[in-house]
């Protein structure tokens, strides 16, 4: 398959919002897509480069060599060639990876530099593998989208999925199904403002701790024991205190799902960059292990004895759980039959009080009756924790690709400094609705003060509101720290820049945890 094509699908779906028509598309871009192109061609309009980070900053990308006249390049060679760019290291490597691309860029069209660039700086976001892929893929195959959706959540993956369908039709979807040893994606929460509303939705519910650590899938299938990050990364040698935890477990087969935290002298949660550095920690696991022990808390069991739980109702797979794991190893929870008796709603409130005086993110609440949707984030997990906003100042902007194009998107956010400038924090494009994209684009430019055809950077006068889930440490900016998840709420036209947050207000939300 041509690279074009898949840039042409790309910007079809970006132009358009019904799901019929990106249903349509995405299903004649399956019936043309040879089986071993696929995973390329969906990773590609997912936004998503399989390399990875290339390593090349905006210099290597700016000075691109003249575009092809007509197009030539297929997505093999487009992935071939980025590999070649993610596998150069040593002396001389930005260089190498220079030439490298100049020569994959020389070979594209005007249109495919543009979207290959996106794909680079990350700016490719188009959420081109929801439901939409599912139903198309369904589409061109003949299969019943139920099928593909379940196959695929068996499989972690549309691109396994999508493969086998095209080489051997809907009869291939058979051969998905929950392998202890192969991971699936985890079932997903999506959010609730108060933990009222969400047993408002729910109706008899469980509410457990939301902890701030590394979800984690285990599976152990006799001695041998695995474990899998959210991602679907194997860490299995980086945590032998879990290794150690699921061989002590009394079941010779199951699947677990849960988190990885590391815990201070007084059982409270250590900030989630010691838990991620510790898990990402590749060098002398023994000594990272005994320098920062991490600790398993489980809330779900998928497996277990050889038997599929995925379809049994929540309160089905708890029991099973709580016969699996001991206390110490399982969520802290608390069950409300009946969310409208003001005792056991006064006391999901209290447990929701309490959790965040444990020094946890809040709580999800679970619909008793929910099935484990893998992969999917549905309205029967519903997670509640407090929303902390910093108003901020727009420092610079990014130029968008993909459905953002000719848009100033990704966000540079700063605060203010004892000396009044404004310090870095870090970046954002979430949160941004359309109008709000199209506003900010126009006020921007209407600020800017230079522009490398990348980034336009901005007198420092407007500010913005951001939502965020916590600040951590980051060498990458100057005041050391960075702002996690953090999202656009609105401008504030109110307020002057020298009115913005301090510096120091977010040392004090760092240090206050």
């Amino acid at each position: 398959m041509l690279f074009a094509e898949v840039a042409r699908v790309s910007r079809e779906i970006a132009r358009t919002s019904a799901r019929s028509r990106k249903t349509a598309l995405l299903a004649g871009f399956f019936r043309a897509t040879e089986p071993e192109d696929v995973p390329i061609a969906i990773a590609y309009l997912a936004g998503r480069m399989p390399q990875g980070r290339l390593g090349v900053g905006w210099s290597v990308l700016r000075d691109r060599a003249a575009p092809a006249d007509r197009p030539s390049l297929t997505v093999r060679e487009v992935d071939a060639g980025l590999t070649a760019v993610a596998e150069v290291s040593g002396t001389g490597a930005q260089a190498a990876r220079r030439a490298l691309l100049q020569d994959l860029f020389a070979r594209a069209t005007a249109d495919e530099q543009h979207y290959l660039l996106g794909l680079i700086t990350g700016e490719v976001r188009q959420g081109a593998l929801d439901a939409a892929a599912v139903e198309g893929l369904a589409a061109a195959t003949g299969a019943a989208p139920a099928d593909v959706r379940r196959a695929v959540m068996l499989a972690g993956a549309l691109e396994p999925v999508a493969r086998a369908l095209l080489a051997r039709g809907p009869g291939s979807l058979g051969e998905f199904s929950l392998t202890v040893g192969r991971p699936l994606l985890p079932m997903l929460a999506s959010t609730a403002a108060s933990v009222a509303q969400a047993l408002a939705k729910l109706g008899p519910c469980a509410v457990e701790e939301k902890l701030d650590g590394i979800r984690v899938q285990v599976h152990r299938h006799g001695l041998g024991v695995r474990i899998f990050t959210r991602t679907l990364d194997d860490v299995t040698v980086r945590l032998p205190e879990i290794v150690a935890a699921a061989e002590g477990l009394p079941a010779r087969e199951f699947v677990l799902d849960g988190e990885v935290i590391a815990l201070d002298p007084t059982g409270r949660p250590r900030p989630f960059q010691e838990t991620a550095g510790r898990v990402a920690s590749r060098v002398d696991v023994a000594a990272a292990a005994r320098a920062l022990p991490v600790h398993a808390v489980f809330f779900d069991v998928l497996s277990v004895g050889g038997r599929d739980l995925l379809d049994e109702p929540y309160t089905r797979r708890h029991a099973a759980l709580e016969e699996l794991v001991p206390a110490e190893l399982r969520v802290r929870g608390a069950l409300v039959s009946d969310p409208a008796d003001p005792d056991q709603a006064r006391a999901a409130e209290e447990f929701w009080s309490q959790a965040l005086d444990r020094g946890h993110e809040g709580v999800v609440v679970k619909a008793a009756g929910s099935p484990y949707a893998a992969g999917r984030r549905g309205t029967s997990w519903l997670k509640v924790k407090p929303v902390h906003t910093l108003d901020l100042v727009v420092l610079a902007a990014e130029r968008g690709h993909g459905r953002r194009t000719g848009k100033l998107s990704n966000l540079h956010l700063g605060a203010r400094a004892e000396d009044g400038s404004f310090v870095m924090l870090g970046k954002t494009f979430k949160g941004l609705t359309d109008a709000l994209l199209d506003w900010q684009t126009e006020r921007l430019s209407e600020l800017a003060v230079r522009d490398d055809g990348f980034t336009v950077t901005v007198r420092p006068e407007l500010v913005v509101e951001i939502a965020y889930d916590g600040v951590q440490t980051s060498p990458r900016y100057p005041a050391g720290l960075t702002l996690r998840f953090a999202r656009v709420i609105r401008y504030r036209e109110d307020k002057t820049a020298d009115q913005a947050d301090t510096v120091a207000a977010v040392r004090a939300a760092h240090a206050a945890g």
